[in-house]
């Protein structure tokens, strides 16, 4: 890992400060006139699916003003851990409130695109892009760059809001101390069993995705109609772009089958150059979080669509989304606490033992 992400609780605040109040001025701007907002209507070939997409200038620009100035000053209260008992409750709902809204709510897929495909954006970017776009511009146009922007902040605010939650929540069970998290549902015991169920439904939700997409690359209609089948066909490349979706997705429930096995914790045989040594906690949590995160927008979106019963392999599938990504993100959660060592300040471990040398001085 970078060594300057050891320290985003120290930096996280004043970064979500930044970036609130820069958001802010563009709204300010954009509501007084400006060009480019990136909600206002445009044709259909340039158009996200974002929940704002086609809004009026006039009524959410402002808005983005007042978040914006509102959020910079909450980012800093966060950063400089002021406030008491009610102040410190207000804060933390309005940061996931807004973490969850510029994360979540706000997208569309274009992250799941981003996140599944990149191999194949950068080889699109010297072969061109299968089907009728002219290239990556037709893609990554700016009403979709925007919502990486947009979901870039929803990040930072959930990063503030936990490093601020964790300087003020309760105190150890163990040693009295601030900064554990504690509880029945987070004992070894409890965080196996439920960390079990949410792999198995992070596994099985994705299971419609794949299939109708390795049935249109062998040529069956499942949930579309046959001259959409024939329209995949005729473009170059577009059925594979499917299949390696599928494969991709499998590949990814495999690893999350990592999250509640053993080779998730310590390096199989097969793993050579690692084999039998540990395996560090953030490299799991870190990608299937990032995964669980990008998969619900892109699952909110193909909820707002509807479902055409002519047409629903195109989009039914994606809805379980929501359900894959909160699964996901369960599940790592469930590794993370885990797996997350002794505490800190009384090095009480995870089985709930002590060190000898400990017990004496407390």
């Amino acid at each position: 890992m970078l060594r300057w992400w050891r320290y985003w609780p120290a930096w996280s605040g004043y970064a979500a400060a930044v970036w609130s109040l820069s958001y802010g001025a563009l709204g300010l701007f954009w509501a007084l006139g400006g060009g480019g907002f990136p909600f206002a209507p445009v044709d259909d070939d340039r158009a996200s699916g974002s929940i704002l997409e086609g809004s009026e200038v006039g009524i959410v620009a402002p808005g983005m003003a007042v978040v914006g100035l509102v959020g910079a000053i909450a980012a800093l209260a966060m950063a400089r851990e002021w406030g008491r008992d009610g102040t410190r409750t207000a804060l933390v709902v309005f940061g996931w409130t807004l973490a969850g809204t510029l994360a979540l709510v706000i997208p569309d897929y274009t992250l799941l695109v981003l996140l599944a495909f990149a191999p194949l954006l950068l080889v699109f970017a010297f072969t061109g892009v299968p089907g009728p776009q002219d290239g990556i511009g037709d893609i990554l146009y700016w009403h979709r760059l925007n919502l990486i922007v947009v979901f870039a902040g929803g990040l930072l605010w959930a990063l503030t809001t936990l490093a601020y939650r964790r300087r003020t929540r309760q105190a150890c069970a163990h040693c009295g101390r601030r900064g554990a998290v504690t509880g029945r549902w987070t004992t070894p015991d409890a965080l196996r069993r439920w960390g079990r169920w949410a792999v198995y439904v992070a596994c099985a939700a994705p299971i419609p995705y794949e299939v109708t997409r390795i049935a249109w690359y062998f040529g069956i209609p499942l949930g579309i109609p046959e001259d959409f089948t024939r329209m995949m066909q005729e473009t170059p490349g577009m059925l594979e772009v499917g299949l390696g979706g599928a494969i991709a997705s499998i590949c990814g429930c495999v690893l999350t089958h990592g999250l509640v096995s053993r080779w998730g914790e310590v390096y199989p045989r097969w793993v050579w150059f690692k084999a039998g040594e540990r395996v560090p906690p953030a490299l799991a949590v870190i990608p299937a979080s990032i995964v669980a995160v990008v998969l619900i927008p892109a699952g909110l979106m193909n909820v707002r669509m509807g479902v055409d019963l002519a047409t629903w392999g195109a989009n039914a599938p994606g809805m379980l989304w929501v359900v894959w990504g909160a699964a996901l993100g369960a599940a790592a959660c469930a590794y993370g606490l885990r797996r997350r060592g002794t505490c800190r300040y009384c090095q009480v471990g995870e089985d709930g033992d002590r060190p000898a040398e400990l017990v004496h001085e407390l």
